[in-house]
C-alpha cells in the first residue's frame, strides 16, 4: 500500500493482531503474529549483538490514524507538509498490523532524522531483511515512496521478499513489484 493504493476498506482493522514480547514504550504495540514473531527475533539477534531495541509504535486503528494525521496536519498548517510525514487515515501501513517504528533503548533521536545515525538504526537497517521485515520509506527515495526518509518504521513482507530485495539492491516495494511511484495522493 502506498499513496495511491489505499487499504479496502479504507477503515481495514486485521482481526488478528497480539503484543509482540519486546520492549514498547507507547500502547501501540500491537502486530499481526508473522510480524510480532519475526520481531521477537529481530530484537533478540539485536540484543545478542548489544544493540537494544524498542518498539515505539506498531498497529494503529483508522481511528488513531485520523488523530496521528490531525496532529501532523496541525503542525504543518495543512495537508501538504503533513503529507510527507504522515499516512492519511486508510492508506497507513501501521493500520496494516505489518509496520513498526522502532528506537534505541536509551531514546537518543527516538522519530527524527539522526536516528539513521545510531547503533539501533545502523543494526536493523543491515540485519532486518533476515527477519522478514524491510526499511519502507529510506533516504533519497521520497519521490517514489511519497514519504520523507524514516530509518526507524519497518514492514514486515516475509523474508523471501526482503532478501530478495536485498539481494537485487532493491530499496522500495514500489520498485521491487513493478509499481508506479507514489508521490502524492
Amino acid at each position: 500500500m502506498n499513496k495511491r493504493r489505499p487499504l479496502t476498506p479504507l477503515d481495514y482493522a486485521p482481526a488478528d493482531l497480539r503484543r509482540p514480547d519486546v520492549a514498547t514504550p507507547t500502547g501501540f504495540d500491537l502486530l499481526r503474529p508473522d510480524a510480532a514473531t519475526a520481531v521477537e527475533e529481530m530484537f533478540a539477534a539485536a540484543a545478542a549483538d548489544g544493540v537494544d531495541l524498542t518498539m515505539v509504535s506498531g498497529y494503529r486503528s483508522f481511528a488513531d490514524q485520523e488523530s496521528t494525521y490531525a496532529y501532523w496536519v496541525g503542525q504543518y498548517g495543512g495537508p501538504a507538509g503533513a503529507d510527507t510525514v504522515s499516512a492519511r487515515p486508510g492508506y497507513s501501513e501501521h493500520q496494516t498490523g505489518l509496520a513498526f517504528d522502532i528506537a534505541q533503548a536509551d531514546g537518543a533521536c527516538t522519530l527524527v532524522l539522526c536516528f539513521k545515525d545510531t547503533p539501533a538504526a545502523q543494526w536493523a537497517a543491515g540485519n532486518a531483511a533476515e527477519f522478514g521485515f524491510i526499511l519502507r520509506y529510506p533516504l533519497g527515495f521520497h519521490e517514489i515512496t511519497g514519504f520523507s526518509a524514516e530509518s526507524w518504521h519497518f514492514r514486515y513482507v516475509g523474508r523471501d521478499v526482503a532478501l530478495a530485495m536485498k539481494a537485487a539492491g532493491t530499496e522500495t516495494l514500489e520498485e521491487h513489484f513493478g509499481l508506479p511511484p507514489a508521490p502524492s495522493y
